[in-house]
C-alpha cells in the first residue's frame, strides 16, 4: 500500500495550475447516460474517482475514452443506448457519488437496479433525500438487500420538492432526473454550490431548460431528449484552498493559476484574518507568508458560500501553528474530527468535544508516522508534514488519490520534499538527499 513522504521545512515558492474540480467532474459524466449523443468533458481531472466512475458507466453501456486534447485531459462519453440498468454494489462501493447513476438511468430508461453507496467514513450520510426527490417525481422504489429497485414505466413527472436541508447530492441528483420528466420542477432549500452551477450549465448546453442554478430554488422545464455537447469542467475550489493553505503552512509565495478565487472567498478571508497575504487575480490567488506567527481564527462549516467542510481538515492542520486558541466547528458530518487524532501525533494540541474541537497552536509540529481516514484527512496531514521538523510518513494515500490530481508532483516542483513511497516501502527507504 503506497505512502507519502514529507521532509518538512522547505518554503513553497512557484505555480501551481489548478486541476478541474472532482465534484462537478463525475456528477457531469453521470450526466452522460441522459444522451444518445457523445459528451465532450474537457478540463478533466484524472483521479481515482473519475476512473471508478468511468468503469461503472461503461458496464452501463457507455463508452468512455479520455485523451489529451488542445486544452489539457479531457473525456469524451457515448452512451447510444442503456445496455444494462444495474449498477453493481462492487463498483458503488467504491465511491459514494456514483450512486447518481440512479436518476439518470430512471429518466432515460424508466428502470434501474443500484447499490446502496460506499465512500468515506465521515458520518451516515444517507440517501434518504435522493429517494425522497425521486418518488417525488413519480419513482416507485423499493429497497432490498442493499440495492434501490427504481421504476418509472410511464416516465417521470415534474413536482415541487422542498429539501428539509441542504444538500448537495440530493439536488445534483434531483436535477438530473428532472430534467426529462414531463412538466415543470421546483428544487427548494436547493444547494447553491458552484458545481451545482456547472452541471446545470451542462444540461442547458445539451437541451435542458434550467433557471435558477447558484439560488435556492431552481426551476426545471422537462424537455423529451436531451442532445451531446462539449464542456469544461470548472476549477477545483477544494484542490484551490488546499494548495492555499499549504503555501501558507509551509511558508514561502505561490502563485494558483486556472481557478477562481471567488470559489473560496470565505476561506480566504479567513486566511487573511490569520495573517497570511493574499493576492487575488483574474485567473487565481497568489499566498505569501514569509516567517509570521499566524493568529488563530475560529470557523464554522456551512453550505456554500460558507466554509467549506471539505477544507476543514486542511484548516485545522493550518492553525496548528498559530498564536492563541482556534475554534473549529463542522456543522455537516458528525465524523470528520478523525484527523485530529493523526495531527497529535506530530504535536498538535487539539480537543474535540462533540461537533467542535479547540486547536491551540504549538511552536512547532514534528514529523512522524500518521494514517490518513478519508480524502480530505489525508491532505490535512501532509499540509502538516510541510511543516513538521523531520520526517512524516502518511499511510493509507489511496484516500488521496481519490481527489488529488498529482499532488506530490505539483507541491515538489515547488521546493517541497515529497515523495511517494510505493507498495511495502519504510520510512527509512524515503532516501531524501541533504
Amino acid at each position: 500500500m503506497d505512502r507519502i513522504a514529507i521532509e518538512g521545512g522547505a518554503r513553497l515558492e512557484g505555480e501551481i495550475s489548478i486541476s478541474g474540480a472532482k465534484n462537478s467532474a463525475i456528477k457531469l459524466m453521470a450526466a452522460s447516460l441522459l444522451t444518445s449523443e457523445p459528451l465532450r468533458l474537457t478540463n478533466m481531472p484524472r483521479l481515482a474517482d473519475t476512473r471508478f466512475l468511468g468503469q461503472l458507466l461503461g458496464r452501463l453501456g457507455t463508452e468512455v475514452q479520455e485523451q489529451d486534447g488542445p486544452e489539457g485531459p479531457e473525456t469524451l462519453l457515448h452512451t447510444p443506448e442503456i445496455i444494462s440498468a444495474i449498477a453493481p454494489y462492487d463498483l458503488v462501493r467504491q465511491m459514494r457519488a456514483s450512486f447518481n447513476v440512479l436518476g439518470p438511468l430512471l429518466a432515460r430508461s424508466g428502470q434501474a437496479k443500484v447499490s446502496l453507496p460506499g465512500g468515506c467514513t465521515i458520518g451516515a450520510r444517507p440517501v434518504d433525500l435522493h429517494l425522497e426527490a425521486l418518488r417525488a417525481l413519480g419513482a416507485e422504489i423499493d429497497l432490498h438487500e442493499g440495492y434501490v429497485y427504481a421504476q418509472a414505466p410511464r416516465g417521470l413527472r415534474g413536482a415541487e420538492i422542498v429539501f428539509p436541508f441542504v444538500s448537495v447530492g440530493a439536488t445534483e441528483h434531483a436535477m438530473l432526473a428532472a430534467v426529462l420528466a414531463e412538466g415543470e420542477t421546483i428544487l427548494r432549500n436547493a444547494a447553491c454550490e458552484p458545481e451545482i452551477v456547472d452541471l446545470a450549465d451542462c444540461l442547458n448546453k445539451m437541451g435542458a431548460r434550467i433557471v435558477g442554478a447558484g439560488l435556492d430554488v431552481i426551476r426545471i422545464q422537462g424537455v423529451s431528449r436531451l442532445n451531446g455537447t462539449s464542456h469544461a469542467v470548472i476549477p477545483d475550489r477544494i484542490e484551490t484552498g488546499t494548495f492555499a493553505m499549504a503555501a501558507a503552512m509551509a511558508g514561502g509565495e505561490v502563485r494558483l493559476t486556472r481557478t477562481r478565487n471567488d470559489f473560496i472567498a470565505n476561506l480566504l478571508d479567513k486566511m487573511e484574518e490569520a495573517g497570511v497575504d493574499v493576492v487575488r487575480h483574474n485567473d487565481g490567488v497568489t499566498i505569501k507568508r514569509n516567517g509570521r506567527r499566524l493568529y488563530a481564527v475560529a470557523v464554522e462549516t456551512d453550505p456554500y458560500p460558507g466554509f467549506a467542510t471539505d477544507l476543514q481538515a486542511q484548516f485545522m492542520a493550518l492553525m496548528t501553528l498559530a498564536d492563541g486558541e482556534s475554534v473549529i466547528r463542522e456543522t455537516i458530518f458528525e465524523n470528520r474530527f478523525m484527523h485530529a487524532p493523526e495531527l497529535a501525533r506530530l504535536g498538535a494540541d487539539i480537543s474535540i468535544q462533540g461537533g467542535e474541537a479547540r486547536v491551540r497552536g504549538v511552536p512547532a509540529l514534528n514529523g512522524a508516522q500518521v494514517m490518513a481516514t478519508d480524502l480530505r484527512a489525508s491532505v490535512g496531514l501532509v499540509i502538516a508534514g510541510l511543516a513538521a521538523k523531520g520526517e512524516t510518513v502518511v499511510g493509507r494515500v489511496y484516500h488521496l488519490d481519490r481527489g488529488f490530481e498529482r499532488l506530490e508532483d505539483k507541491l515538489s516542483a515547488c521546493g517541497a520534499r515529497i515523495q511517494r513511497l510505493k507498495g511495502d516501502s519504510t520510512a527509512e527507504e524515503a532516501g531524501f538527499d541533504a
